[in-house]
C-alpha cells in the first residue's frame, strides 16, 4: 500500500477486515442467440465471480461481467483484481467501502466492473453481519418489486413472438426491441406485428445500441415513433450528443442515453447538451453501487428517470442491481434483469431470485439476499481459471 492508503486503513488486526479473496473466471451456456447493434452473443458468456471472507469468517460474493464491445473483457477484470487490487483489498476494513473504492481508483485506471465486484462483496458481508439487506445499507428500500423488461433480440423473430405469447398472459408487459441490426423495413414489419398482436397491452421500447449514423437517423426514428415507444434508447454513437439533442427536440418519443452516459461526467454533458429524457444506469458501467447512486442524484436534480440496464450478468450481479434499484427512488423505469431466468441455462445461485407477474422481487434476506457456494459455482458453470 502507499503511505496514503496505509493512513486510511485502520488496524488490520481487527475482525472488521478482509482476510481472503478468491476468484473464478467462468463460462456459462446461454439458451438463445442475442443480436444487437454493437455486437452479437451466442453460445456462452464469460464473467468473473469473487468471494471475500472477513477475518471473523463472514463470506460475501461479487461479480464482474464486462462485455468486450462495451466495457472490456472478463479476462482483464480477472487480472485487474488478481494482479493489481488483491494486495490492496486484503486487510482493508469492511466498514470503509468508500475509502477502498477511492484507493482502487488511484491504484488502477478503469476496470469499473472489477471494482464493483469487490464493492458488492463487501456490502454482502456487511449486510450479513448487521442483518440488513444491501438496499437498507444503501439508505432503505423504496420498492419491493421492479418491473421486468425483456429484450427482443433473438435473430429468429418468430421465436421471440412465441416467447411473448407465453409471457404476456403471465404479466410480462415490458419489451425492448433491439432495432437497427436488421434492415429498417424488417424492423418496421416486426414492430407492426407486435402492435397488431398485443396492442396497448405491452409497453414497447426500442434500443438501437448506437446502430444508426447521425445523418439520416431522423427519418428512421420518425418512422418507428408511430408505434408509440416508451423511449428510444441510444440511436446513434455515444459521442453524437448534438444528434441526440435534435431527436429529443423534434420527436414525441423520449430519448434514453445508455452508451452516452457511463459516469457522472458523461451525465453532466448529456444534461448540458439536452441530449436525453432518461438514462440507463448499468452498474457495470458506473463501476459501483455508490457511484450509481451518485449518478442518479444528479439525474434526480434534473428530473431524468433511470432505467436498470444490463450486460450479461448472472444472479450475483443482478441481485446487487435489484438492491441498488430498490434503494434508489429515481430508478423508476424498470430493469432488464432477465438473464438468469430466460437466457442462462444454469445460474450459480443455489436459488434464483423470483420473478412474479412481470416483476423482479427484491430479496429481503441480509446482504445481497442470495446463497452461493463453491459447489454451486462448479456445478452450474465451466470454471476456466481460479486465483
Amino acid at each position: 500500500m502507499t503511505v496514503l492508503e496505509q493512513m486510511m486503513a485502520p488496524d488490520t488486526r481487527s475482525d472488521d477486515t478482509i482476510a481472503t479473496l478468491n476468484l473464478y473466471l467462468i463460462e456459462s451456456p446461454i439458451m438463445m442467440a442475442r443480436q444487437q447493434g454493437v455486437g452479437d452473443v451466442k453460445g456462452t458468456v464469460k464473467r468473473v465471480l469473487l468471494r471475500l471472507v472477513s477475518k471473523d469468517g463472514i463470506e460475501g460474493w461479487g461479480e464482474a461481467a464486462p462485455w468486450e464491445v462495451f466495457t472490456g473483457t472478463s479476462e482483464a477484470a480477472f487480472a485487474a483484481i488478481d494482479v493489481y487490487l488483491r494486495e490492496l483489498v486484503i486487510g482493508w476494513p469492511l466498514s470503509n467501502i468508500r475509502g477502498l473504492m477511492a484507493a482502487m481508483d488511484r491504484r488502477i485506471i478503469g476496470h469499473g466492473e472489477a471494482k464493483l465486484a469487490i464493492e458488492m462483496a463487501m456490502f454482502d458481508i456487511l449486510g450479513k453481519r448487521s442483518g440488513l439487506s444491501v438496499a437498507e445499507l444503501l439508505g432503505g428500500r423504496v420498492r419491493d418489486t421492479i418491473p421486468l423488461s425483456f429484450s427482443i433480440a433473438d435473430p429468429d423473430f418468430d421465436a421471440d413472438m412465441e416467447r411473448m405469447k407465453k409471457m404476456v398472459p403471465e404479466g410480462n408487459t415490458i419489451f425492448k426491441v433491439k432495432t437497427g441490426v436488421k434492415p429498417h423495413a424488417v424492423d418496421m414489419a416486426h414492430l407492426e406485428a407486435m402492435r397488431s398482436e398485443f396492442g396497448d397491452r405491452i409497453d414497447l421500447r426500442l434500443d438501437y445500441n448506437q446502430a444508426l449514423a447521425p445523418f439520416g437517423a431522423m427519418a428512421t426514428l420518425r418512422d418507428v415513433a408511430q408505434f408509440a415507444p416508451t423511449f428510444i434508447e441510444q440511436p446513434v454513437p455515444r459521442d453524437a450528443l448534438a444528434a441526440m439533442a435534435s431527436f429529443r427536440e423534434k420527436l414525441d418519443a423520449p430519448i434514453l442515453a445508455d452508451e452516452s452516459c457511463f459516469d457522472a461526467h458523461d451525465l453532466l454533458e448529456v444534461i448540458r447538451m439536452k441530449a436525453a429524457d432518461a438514462i440507463s444506469v448499468k452498474l457495470m458501467k458506473a463501476g459501483g453501487l455508490l457511484k450509481g447512486q451518485g449518478i442518479m442524484a444528479i439525474a434526480d436534480a434534473h428530473r431524468l428517470p433511470g432505467y436498470g440496464g444490463t450486460l450479461w450478468e448472472g444472479g450475483i450481479a443482478l441481485a446487487a442491481g435489484t438492491q441498488f434499484i430498490a434503494a434508489t427512488p429515481g430508478m423508476s423505469l424498470g430493469c432488464e434483469f432477465y438473464m438468469p431466468h430466460h437466457v442462462l441455462t444454469e445460474d450459480v445461485l443455489e436459488e434464483r431470485i423470483p420473478n412474479q407477474a412481470g416483476a423482479v422481487v427484491v430479496p429481503k434476506a441480509p446482504g445481497l439476499g442470495i446463497k452461493v457456494t463453491d459447489a454451486s459455482v462448479h456445478a452450474n458453470a465451466r470454471v476456466l481459471a481460479t486465483a
